[in-house]
């Protein structure tokens, strides 16, 4: 089983911010450079005033909350199920079976700070327990066949059949807080589906979808 977090809010301080003062205090008071931080909307809001896209930027939250439901999950921990993180910059997360990453949010950053940076976790082993490569969501989605969009705006699915999707295509969650996916591939509303009438959080329909699937391979 197969999900991945699409266009995710996660990414680097862009070089266009590196110089704003909210910036260099940030970088200054963390002795990291910018370029090696995390943008987080939480801290740099003042400084994302004219960025791009800004409304679905700065999140690292929402990556972190579903990584955690995920990868501590029975379909987890059973090998069951496989999360793929591709970030807003085109960059694809790999995780590998049986990691879990830190609770703690603090030490996630860091983490997500030393794998943009370095590309690897840990930036030595020849199986890493995390990597991270240049990639298009178009070329990720292409390596697994039949997918689902999840979208507000798909036609609605019982948690039954939402099951049965999961376990035979590959899901696709937003992984950012607000607007529509960027990419054409995930504007074809023939594939979109969603479970209830509100919207709703990544890492709820994450936690929704995962639950369903357990029940349906009885593993709780």
């Amino acid at each position: 089983m197969n999900i991945v977090l699409a266009e995710s809010s996660l990414e680097t301080v862009p070089r266009e911010l590196w110089s704003h003062p909210v910036i260099v205090r940030d970088s200054r008071r963390r002795g990291r450079p910018p370029w090696r931080m995390l943008l987080d909307k939480a801290r740099h809001y003042r400084a994302m005033g004219g960025l791009p896209r800004k409304e679905k930027r700065g999140r690292p939250d929402i990556v972190h909350m579903s990584m955690l439901v995920a990868l501590y999950s029975p379909l987890a921990l059973n090998g069951v199920l496989r999360l793929y993180v591709h970030t807003i910059a085109d960059r694809v997360i790999y995780v590998g079976e049986g990691v879990r990453i830190p609770k703690n949010y603090n030490n996630f950053v860091g983490l997500m700070e030393q794998l943009l940076s370095l590309g690897k976790v840990p930036p030595n082993a020849e199986r890493p327990l995390l990597r991270v490569e240049r990639m298009t969501l178009d070329r990720l989605l292409d390596a697994f066949g039949d997918y689902v969009v999840m979208h507000e705006m798909g036609r609605r699915l019982d948690l039954g059949k939402l099951a049965d999707l999961a376990v035979s295509s590959t899901v696709v969650i937003g992984g950012f807080p607000h607007g529509d996916y960027d990419s054409p591939r995930l504007h074809d509303r023939d594939r979109w589906v969603r479970i209830g009438d509100a919207a709703m959080d990544a890492w709820q329909v994450l936690e929704r979808i995962v639950v369903a699937v357990e029940a349906r391979l009885g593993l709780v």
